[in-house]
């Protein structure tokens, strides 16, 4: 009997169809490793699928912005040298040295035009003192001995819209070079959520609106940053910050 239960236990220990308990756990273990393996190799091939992505479309955006039409840098941008352009509403003075009695003060009308002694009616807007002042010299010549007439601007006045995160959107006049900053600083400032770094500048250039994106941020840091100055019709718009 004993020889039996000895034998038997040879035979299930034998047996192809038994597996000991640890070769088990090393199939599981091994098992899992592989699953562990996989699952690692499936999540940073997702992460790098989402960095790829992420940089296509960052390099997508970044193209359609450079390509944006709107995105303009103004030209001709005024500063305190350049000349004045005359424009409705400006008031200017004509001095006559020779016949002091025709020197007076005008002011444009909102046609462009005023009315001048002995030449009648004669456009000024749109022209420069210089060449305005040209102008009246050889109109005058038939009529004066000395035609020298000087002409010089006393007041002129241009208007800005500034809205957005200001503290007091509105309208303003000004009679004197006007930076953006300046304005800005004229409707009160930036409120609570205001943000200085991308101004926009809206400009009309030839009877098409254009924009130009200003960062007006290091000039309010105290840095040394070049001035822009606004046109009669400028609309500044500050957006709210994104934090």
């Amino acid at each position: 009997m004993k020889d039996e239960k000895r034998g038997n236990r040879r035979l299930v220990a034998r047996s192809p169809n038994c597996t000991p308990l640890s070769e088990f756990s090393t199939m599981e273990n091994g098992l899992m490793f592989k699953k562990g393996v996989g699952l690692v190799k499936c999540f940073w091939g997702r992460r790098w699928a989402v960095v790829v992505w992420s940089i296509g479309l960052s390099l997508m955006a970044l193209w359609l912005g450079c390509q944006n039409p709107k995105e303009t840098q103004f030209q001709n941008q005024p500063t305190t040298k350049t000349p004045v352009i005359l424009s409705p509403g400006d008031v200017i003075k004509l001095s006559f040295p020779t016949t002091p009695d025709l020197s007076q003060s005008q002011k444009i009308r909102a046609d462009g035009k005023v009315n001048l002694p002995l030449i009648g009616e004669v456009t000024a807007a749109g022209k420069t003192l210089l060449s305005f002042q040209n102008e009246l010299a050889r109109l005058y010549k038939p009529q004066l001995r000395s035609s020298e007439v000087v002409v010089t601007l006393e007041s002129g006045i241009f208007q800005v819209v500034v809205s957005g995160a200001v503290v007091k959107p509105q309208k303003l006049q000004f009679d004197r070079p006007t930076s953006v900053f300046q304005a800005i600083m004229e409707a009160g400032g930036v409120n609570e959520f205001g943000n200085l770094k991308k101004v926009r500048l809206i400009r009309t250039v030839n009877g098409e609106q254009q924009s130009q994106v200003l960062d007006l941020s290091p000039t309010l840091r105290g840095e040394n940053t070049q001035a822009f100055y606004v046109k009669d019709g400028d609309v500044i718009f500050v957006p709210q910050s994104p934090f």
